[in-house]
C-alpha cells in the first residue's frame, strides 16, 4: 500500500524543501520497521520545480494475524472480514488504517508541524498533490468528497470496478484518490491520518482511550467544524460509543469556545467531560476519581475494594497513594480485567507494588466471602448497569454481607442530561444503562439502603453543580454506624431476607 505527496516550487522556494519538512532526504531511500511490516520512504522525483515523496508500506501478513488474534476473530480493532483475515486479502495492497499508523510513525515531526531546518516553511501553505492509488472507501466516492472537500481539497475520486472485463458486476469498494490544494503540509498529513482509517472503517489495532487524544490532536483546527464530524469520530474510534461520546463532547466545547471567542469552559454530562483549566477540559471521569480518592482519604481507608472496576482506571489512581496498602479490583468481565492488567502493567510491576493490588473476577449479584474485612468499597458508575430487580441482591452482597466501614456509590444525575446538546432528549448517557436516577430518586434509594443495613449517608456533588439541575455525577458516602444495625420494620426484615436469598442464590 502506498501514497505519494507532490509539490511544485521555484528557485527561491524549491520543491525539494518537502524533504526538510518530512525530515527525509530526497537522495536517500529509507526503511522503517513498524508493528505491521516495513515502511519505505523514497523520492521518485526531486528537483527545484517538482518533488514527490512516496510512502510505501510492506505489510507482514503473519504479524497482522498474530496481532489480531484473541479478539473473537475480528482483529484488535473489531475489524470485519474475518474469513479473509489470515494471509490473502487486500491489506498488503490497499491504503488502510495501517498506512495511517505508518504515516504517523515515519512522519511524526511533520505531523506536528515541526521543522528546525526550515521553520518558516512549516508555517506556510504550499501547493500539494496527494495520490492514493487504492483506497477502501466504505461509502463510495460521494463520502470521499464529503470528507475532503470541506477541508479545502479539490477531490478527484474514481471508483475501481470489480473487474474491468465484467463491467456489469459494478464497482468495488475501492477508489483511486487524488487531492490537490494549497495547505500546510502538517494539515494535509493530519487529514490523511484521520480520514484514511475513517474511509477504511476497519481499524486493525486495539482502540483504547488514548485514541481520543490522538484524534483531537490530529483534528485540531478542522474537526470541530467539519459537517461530517460525528461520522468521522465514530468510525475513527471503531464505533466504541463511550469513546465517541467523550470525543464529541470535547469537540462541542471547542466549537462553543470558538463561536463565543472565549476559552473552553466547564460544560459536561453524557460524554463524561467537563472543563476545568484554561488549557483543556478535564474529563468528568477524572473529577469523579478525584472525589472518590478524596473521600477514601477522609475516611482513613487503607484496604479498598473497587467493585465493578472495569479497565482499572481507579485502581491505577489508588496505587499512586501509598496510604492505600491493599487494593482489590473486581469485575464480572474477564475481558475488562485483562485490559486492567495491561493498563497496570502487572507483569512488569515491582514486587512491593504488586503486593498491594489484586484483580478478581466476580459478580456483585452474589455474596462473596473474599470481600469481607475491608475498610472501604467503591461502586463507581455501577448500579445503573443493573436491572432494578437485581439491585437488592447487590445491596445485600455489599452492605449486608461484606459490610465495609465506608461505601462510596457514584451514578449519573439524569437531570443534568439537558445541559448536553449532543445527547438526544430521553436518551441515557450509555446504551447499557438500565436507568438513570434524579437526585431525589438517588437519595431515596440510598436512604433506604442506609437505614436497612445500619449506615449513615451523606451526599457529594461531582462536577459543576448547576443551580437548576445539579451536578453531572452524584455520590453517596455511606459510613457504618458504631451501633448494631437496627432490626427495622417487619417489611424491612422481609426485604432483607429476600435480598439475602437472592444474593446467595444468584
Amino acid at each position: 500500500m502506498f501514497l505519494t505527496i507532490s509539490t511544485t516550487g521555484t528557485p527561491e522556494r524549491p520543491a525539494t524543501d518537502l524533504g526538510f519538512l518530512l525530515h527525509k532526504h530526497p537522495e536517500n531511500a529509507q526503511a522503517f520497521s513498524t508493528s505491521y511490516g516495513t515502511a519505505h520512504v523514497l523520492y521518485p522525483e526531486a528537483s527545484a520545480e517538482r518533488c514527490t515523496a512516496a510512502l510505501l508500506l510492506e505489510v507482514d501478513p503473519v504479524a497482522l494475524v498474530r496481532r489480531g488474534k484473541g479478539k473473537g476473530g475480528k482483529g484488535r480493532g473489531g475489524a470485519a472480514d474475518a474469513s479473509l483475515a489470515q494471509y490473502v486479502n487486500d491489506r498488503p495492497y490497499a491504503a488502510s488504517s495501517l498506512l495511517a499508523v505508518a504515516l504517523s510513525a515515519v512522519f511524526s515531526s511533520a505531523l506536528r508541524g515541526v521543522c528546525a531546518a526550515r521553520p518558516e516553511r512549516a508555517e506556510e501553505t504550499m501547493p500539494l498533490r496527494i495520490e492514493v492509488p487504492a483506497l477502501p472507501a466504505r461509502g463510495g466516492p460521494d463520502l470521499v468528497r464529503k470528507l475532503f472537500e470541506p477541508l479545502g481539497w479539490a477531490v478527484t475520486v474514481v471508483a475501481v470496478p470489480l473487474d474491468e472485463k465484467f463491467p456489469e458486476w459494478g464497482d468495488s469498494r475501492y477508489v483511486r484518490l487524488v487531492l490537490e490544494g494549497e495547505l500546510r503540509l502538517a494539515q494535509a498529513l493530519r487529514h490523511l491520518y484521520v480520514l484514511l482509517p475513517v474511509l477504511d472503517d476497519a481499524k486493525h489495532y486495539w482502540v483504547s482511550a488514548d485514541e481520543v487524544d490522538k484524534l483531537l490532536r490530529a483534528g485540531d483546527g478542522w474537526l470541530a467544524g467539519h459537517p461530517e464530524q460525528k461520522l468521522i469520530t465514530s468510525r475513527y474510534l471503531a464505533r466504541r460509543w463511550s469513546l465517541t461520546r467523550e470525543a464529541l463532547g470535547r469537540l462541542e466545547l471547542v466549537r462553543l469556545a470558538d463561536a463565543d471567542d472565549t476559552e473552553v469552559e466547564a460544560i459536561d454530562n453524557a460524554v463524561d467531560e467537563t472543563a476545568d483549566t484554561e488549557e483543556r477540559p478535564v474529563p468528568l471521569a477524572v473529577r469523579r476519581r478525584e472525589a472518590i480518592v478524596g473521600a477514601l482519604r477522609e475516611a482513613g481507608a487503607a484496604r479498598v475494594l473497587d467493585l465493578g472496576c472495569g479497565q482499572g482506571q481507579l485502581v491505577q489512581e489508588l496505587l499512586k497513594d501509598p496510604r492505600f496498602t491493599e487494593i482489590v479490583g473486581m469485575d464480572v468481565s474477564v475481558r475488562a480485567l485483562t485490559i486492567a492488567a495491561r493498563r497496570l502493567k502487572l507483569d512488569r510491576m515491582g514486587e512491593r507494588q504488586a503486593a498491594r493490588v489484586q484483580l478478581r473476577q466476580g459478580s456483585l449479584a452474589y455474596t462473596d466471602k473474599r470481600l469481607k474485612g475491608y475498610d472501604a468499597a467503591v461502586l463507581s458508575e455501577v448500579v445503573e448497569h443493573l436491572d432494578l430487580p437485581r439491585l437488592p441482591a447487590l445491596e445485600y452482597a455489599v452492605f449486608g454481607s461484606a459490610r465495609p466501614r465506608t461505601v462510596l456509590v457514584t451514578t449519573p444525575n439524569v437531570e443534568y442530561n439537558v445541559r448536553w446538546e449532543s445527547l438526544p432528549a430521553g436518551h441515557a448517557r450509555h446504551g447499557d444503562h438500565r436507568f438513570e436516577w434524579t437526585r431525589a430518586e438517588f437519595r431515596e434509594w440510598a436512604g433506604r439502603v442506609a437505614e436497612r443495613h445500619g449506615y449513615q449517608v451523606a451526599y457529594v456533588a461531582v462536577g459543576p453543580d448547576d443551580p437548576e439541575v445539579g451536578p453531572p455525577t452524584q455520590m453517596a458516602v455511606f459510613s457504618l454506624k458504631e451501633t448494631p444495625a437496627p432490626s427495622g420494620t417487619a417489611k424491612n426484615t422481609e426485604e432483607n431476607h429476600r435480598a439475602e436469598k437472592e444474593a446467595k442464590d444468584g
